[in-house]
């Protein structure tokens, strides 16, 4: 994910009404955010609706709306497209449960695999509860965890965003999860 020099001015430039920006910028990430969608929607299994491209013109459109004028920096950007994927996703399984009229949040287990795994509205719901919480402890921590199962970014990945070893990603990983597992309360 190396950083294109064009891509944050042109990013600002879009957010200041620069269409032309806004296109050029768009283009130069639609692949990477697609193939980013698509590892997010894969775990939602059979019963989705919700597209990778529909997911990632959502998390465009919504990016669009102010907050790239503040951009910083590659990272910067992954790190709120894949919140605004989040966000999608999450404002998605809530529709869903709706539809279903509710019912209570179920345990999830996090494991290694969990990125690849099919979850259900209940558990990415539980999952973006627990997460928000850890939020509120280590920013950093639900960060990492957030790119690596929000958005199926790979640890490697990771740790080229954050600047980094993998060590450091794997490390910071299992003490999300950990942190997680007990706020799901799932004491296995």
């Amino acid at each position: 994910m190396a950083d294109p020099i064009p891509l944050t001015s042109w990013l600002r430039a879009a957010a200041t009404g620069d269409a032309q920006a806004g296109n050029r910028a768009y283009a130069l990430v639609y692949d990477e955010l697609r193939a980013l969608a698509a590892r997010q929607l894969g775990r939602a299994g059979a019963q989705a609706t919700l597209t990778p491209t529909a997911l990632v013109n959502e998390a465009f459109l919504k990016l669009s709306g102010g907050s790239l004028a503040s951009l910083n920096d590659r990272r910067h950007f992954f790190n709120l497209a894949a919140r605004a994927m989040r966000q999608t996703v999450i404002d998605y399984a809530r529709e869903r449960l709706a539809q279903k009229r509710g019912g209570d949040l179920v345990r999830t287990q996090l494991d290694d695999e969990m990125a690849d795994n099919a979850w259900d509205a209940t558990q990415t719901l539980a999952t973006e509860q627990a997460l928000t919480a850890l939020e509120r402890q280590d920013a950093e921590l639900a960060e990492t965890f957030g790119w690596r199962v929000f958005a199926g970014l790979s640890a490697q990945q990771i740790a080229e965003l954050r600047g980094v070893t993998m060590r450091t990603v794997n490390r910071d990983l299992a003490m999300a999860r950990k942190y997680l597992t007990l706020a799901l309360g799932d004491n296995s």
